[in-house]
């Protein structure tokens, strides 16, 4: 790594201390699914603050929040297109029976396992609702 790479140096050592955080709430190491919910949560939290940093016009914040965020993409598997998580949905819908939008608790628990740290709870909801509604 580039000693003048500081943002990303800098993003690397707040996910280290997340990671070391949740080790010592676990009180074990993290199993490799835990880590991916570590580094999803950081993601996430960099994608909110993006978007309230957007909204308080803080342009200089916004671009420091997205430097990170692109130095924990690397650590993420690919995320699911639209069109598969659509594609599953169908499948899981048709499986388990769901035929309305108070069918959803049966349909989402599989679809989130299925695509665990591939795609955000709140695009499979979408998609779900829409296929439901």
């Amino acid at each position: 790594m580039l000693a003048k790479d500081e943002p990303r140096k800098a993003a690397l050592r707040m996910l280290t201390a997340a990671i070391k955080n949740a080790e010592i709430e676990a009180g074990d190491e993290l199993a490799e699914g835990d880590l991916l919910v570590v580094v999803q949560r950081q993601v996430k939290q960099r994608r909110e603050s993006i978007e309230e940093f957007r909204k308080g016009r803080r342009e200089d914040l916004v671009e420091r929040e997205e430097a990170e965020l692109e130095a924990f993409a690397g650590y993420l598997p690919e995320e699911a297109s639209h069109e598969e998580i659509e594609e599953a949905a169908r499948a899981t819908i048709e499986e388990t029976g769901a035929s309305g939008p108070r069918d959803i608790g049966k349909v989402m628990p599989v679809l989130i396992k299925r695509f665990q740290g591939r795609a955000d709870g709140r695009a499979i909801s979408e998609i779900v609702r829409g296929l439901l509604g």
